[in-house]
């Protein structure tokens, strides 16, 4: 989760700071995060809401359009420690309009996601911090499991990631059980061999 604000920190741009948090933390995908405007985010109630997606075509033309499913129309809840964050961007980066978008690139146009890696050093910062592999959409993954840890329920999961079907959320409480189920593998074998350790300390103590 650290690793998540230290490459935020570390985008060339500040405009991209709260671009790679809001993107993790409300587990959104590329396109709904550079559609948002200034109305969709709701920093009293701590919410963003997503009701479109930008989509840039073959030939080059970025057009606005609906989310990729009926349930990617949703509102997310987002967690206190990146309001501040999303404040600043707002006061710097974002017009005062409603329907101001909230991230755009340097001269005021849609963010292309070439420009976005460009413009914000991505490679760079994923060097700097030892990171090998990583894409914009691995933030999205990165956000889903973090609320699968968290103990959301599959109804809260497939809501808060914009899935009609129960597969996808299926897939990180999976992963979440298996990972608990390591780590309650380990705990008691720690057990064990603490007993065993006891046990041994009593057997050599009875027989001296």
């Amino acid at each position: 989760m650290t690793q998540v604000f230290e490459l935020a920190d570390k985008m060339a741009d500040g405009r991209f700071r709260a671009l790679i948090l809001l993107a993790t933390f409300a587990s959104l995908r590329w396109g709904e995060v550079i559609a948002l405007r200034r109305s969709d985010i709701d920093i009293e109630a701590r919410t963003v809401r997503v009701r479109e997606q930008l989509i840039e075509l073959d030939g080059g033309d970025m057009v606005l359009a609906p989310p990729k499913s009926r349930a990617g129309k949703r509102t997310v809840s987002i967690p206190s420690a990146i309001v501040p964050a999303l404040v600043d961007h707002l006061d710097q980066f974002t017009g005062t309009g409603e329907d101001a978008f909230v991230f755009l690139g340097k001269r005021g146009a849609f963010l292309r996601g070439g420009n976005f890696r460009r413009e914000a050093k991505w490679a760079e910062a994923l060097k700097e911090m030892g990171v090998k592999g990583l894409h914009f959409h691995d933030l999205r993954h990165t956000g889903n499991t973090l609320a699968a840890q968290s103990g959301a329920s599959l109804a809260d999961l497939k809501a808060r990631m914009g899935h009609d079907s129960d597969r996808a959320a299926l897939i990180y409480q999976h992963a979440t059980r298996d990972a608990d189920q390591r780590i309650a593998d380990a705990l008691s074998a720690r057990v064990e061999a603490d007993r065993k350790a006891a046990n041994d300390k009593k057997e050599s103590s009875a027989e001296g």
